[in-house]
């Protein structure tokens, strides 16, 4: 089972298929599932950008409103996570997960799923200690204060993600946990990174939750974003009694989506069901029944029981509470492909006009889910109403509009149904699943270095390759108990002002854009070990266009028209078989001239690191 794995999207959702789909065309596989720590930005329309916590000028449409609208479908399964730069608003429709457009999911403020049989579990946001214990009470309208606290990790999420005692192969987080750059080439991220001294040193950087997390699940891997660098290491948890067996994490942290960064991983996990589509997940679901109680929707501070207190701790769940769940799903958990806008999609990119005032939303998907479960909807709650009373509602929504279709009546229905639908589909999609042997295969196709990755082995930090030189942002403080980088990201909104005013001295007419410039020059890379000498790297070319919009310059996209036949300039490197230096097999440096057939000043070919590695079998 091929998963690929992408650091900060930041909107970027076309970018990220173009490059998936050239990986699949150069190395002959299909990737099966997406995964995306964080910063996913679920923007459908201008008004959702009221709630992304960043200056007005820096917000962006980007790509994801295409998918919303059914303009284009996701091409592979996609999963993701909320970070510290998201469309709230829509988000909060979903606190325990649910379809955000058509084939793309999101896994909640925290939450399980299985895809093929493997186990993922995720949580949203960023680490912040002052909001920690609080409840979610952000609700849209967003003043400046909840815009930013409203993606803050709480404290119920992390104590319901400590009641999972069954095995948890894949993690995902925004946030790194505290301390794992100790397990991993600590001097090149300073050097990569040096502002982040001092915390390292201090053992400051990360969040402490996650830490715990990471100590108690020992999921198999581990992904992570938000600090906008790749970074690599293998945790070897301890072994408390004789009766456990010793169990280990390989973190991968990726960067964001640019060129010339490692913002892409493709992993091979083994497959243990044939499907490939979510289930939801029986222990998960027991969790959330036995803990709603403990849901909080005041910004008063409330604590999570713990032993020596009088309210109960200990939420395990039993095989027949999971029998009991799975029951009240008809034996069969695969997620309904149920989604349903519930704002109206962009139908003009260029008429901005007036924004609406953001409301609380309730999804159907939500309502549907704690219907079943009986627990709390928090945004039913805000409006004083219980699920079953929405549920109920949307029925009779159902019936009146049957009843008038067969009336026989000329009455043309309202149109804006189709915007705002009260209606839920609460067909479950029921398929049998067969199983199927694993492949023993458990590798790293990567951009770079993730072959160092070996099961049971300790990293060759010696080995980690090094990328650009990376420019630290002003101003970053530390904080005991915060993250490094703030809610405004300084690096991030440099980013998008570079964009802006690269766009402003280009010609809002294709004929007038000049072709943008590629690079083949390749990154330094240091010479693997013997036990590495399998590997393979394919650096692959790519032309690269600009990308224009009402907004101005949103970064460089592929030029597919160029896929099919690549420049003379690129140069394919080949790892020899006895493991000594790169051997070049084509290479030949395009001088700048000039295109006479279009007057484009053609120089050099930017490209993307998308080599690919393989680790052996453990």
């Amino acid at each position: 089972m091929k998963i690929a794995v992408e650091g900060c999207c930041h909107g970027e959702l076309d970018k990220i298929y173009e490059t998936i789909k050239e990986l699949e065309k150069q190395n002959g596989f299909k990737v099966d599932l997406l995964l995306i720590c964080g910063d996913f930005q679920s923007v459908r329309n201008f008004d959702d950008l009221q709630a992304m916590a960043v200056p007005p000028k820096y917000q962006q449409l980007n790509t994801f409103y295409k998918y919303y609208s059914g303009e284009k479908v996701a091409p592979v399964l996609t999963v993701f996570i909320g970070g510290n730069h998201e469309a709230s608003n829509y988000l909060q429709e979903l606190p325990y997960g649910g379809w955000v457009a058509p084939n793309i999911y999101y896994m909640g403020y925290a939450g399980v799923i299985q895809v093929g049989g493997v186990r993922i579990g995720g949580i949203s946001g960023i680490y912040k200690g002052h909001d920690y214990n609080k409840g979610h009470h952000e609700c849209a309208p967003y003043d400046e204060g909840t815009k930013k606290s409203v993606y803050h990790v709480r404290n119920l999420e992390v104590f319901r993600l400590k009641q999972i005692t069954r095995p948890v192969d894949i993690f995902l987080s925004h946030d790194w946990p505290r301390g794992i750059y100790h397990h991993g080439d600590t001097a090149g991220l300073i050097k990569k990174k040096p502002f982040f001294q001092k915390e390292i040193e201090d053992n400051k950087l990360g969040s402490w939750a996650l830490t715990e997390l990471m100590t108690h699940l020992k999921p198999t891997y581990w992904f992570s974003a938000h600090l906008h660098v790749k970074f690599v290491a293998h945790v070897q948890h301890e072994v408390l009694s004789d009766s456990q067996s010793a169990k280990s994490t390989k973190f991968l942290a990726l960067d964001k989506c640019l060129p010339r960064r490692n913002f892409l991983q493709v992993v091979d996990v083994p497959q243990k069901e044939e499907s490939l589509k979510i289930k939801l997940d029986a222990e998960w679901l027991s969790i959330l029944q036995l803990t709603d109680h403990l849901l909080n929707l005041t910004p008063r501070v409330r604590y999570m029981p713990g032993p020596g207190g009088r309210e109960r701790f200990d939420f395990k769940i039993s095989e027949k509470e999971i029998e009991n769940i799975t029951s009240l799903f008809g034996n069969d958990l695969t997620l309904p492909e149920n989604f349903q806008p519930t704002s109206p999609p962009l139908e003009n990119i260029h008429a901005r006009g007036r924004r609406q005032t953001l409301s609380v939303q309730v999804n159907p998907q939500t309502t549907l889910l704690c219907t079943m479960l009986e627990i709390t909807d928090p945004n039913a709650k805000l409006l004083g109403k219980t699920s079953q009373e929405l549920l109920d509602e949307s029925r009779i929504g159902l019936t009146s509009r049957a009843e008038e279709d067969n009336s026989g009546d000329d009455v043309v229905d309202d149109d804006s149904d189709e915007d705002m639908p009260s209606t839920i589909d609460s067909t479950l999609d029921i398929s049998g699943l067969s199983t199927s042997t694993s492949s023993n295969m458990d590798s790293f196709h990567t951009a770079k270095d993730l072959s160092l990755l070996q099961s049971g082995e300790s990293l060759n930090l010696s080995t980690a390759a090094t990328s650009t030189p990376y420019q630290s942002p002003v101003g970053v403080k530390g904080n005991p108990r915060n993250i490094t980088i703030q809610d405004d990201d300084e690096e991030f909104l440099s980013i998008l002002s570079a964009q802006k005013n690269k766009s402003s001295s280009r010609s809002l007419h294709d004929s007038d854009i000049l072709c943008d410039e590629a690079s083949a020059a390749a990154h330094t890379e240091p010479e693997l070990k013997e036990a590495d000498t399998s590997a393979t790297d394919i650096s692959a070319p790519y032309s690269l266009k600009s990308e224009r919009s009402s907004l101005g310059m949103s970064g460089l996209c592929l030029d597919s028209s160029m896929l099919s036949s690549p420049p003379a300039s690129f140069s394919l490197k080949k790892r020899s078989s006895d493991g000594g230096e790169n051997q070049e097999v084509a290479s030949e440096q395009l001088a700048s001239e000039k295109n006479s057939g279009n007057g484009c000043a053609v120089k050099k070919f930017k490209r993307r690191n998308v080599s690919v590695y393989s680790e052996p079998s453990d």
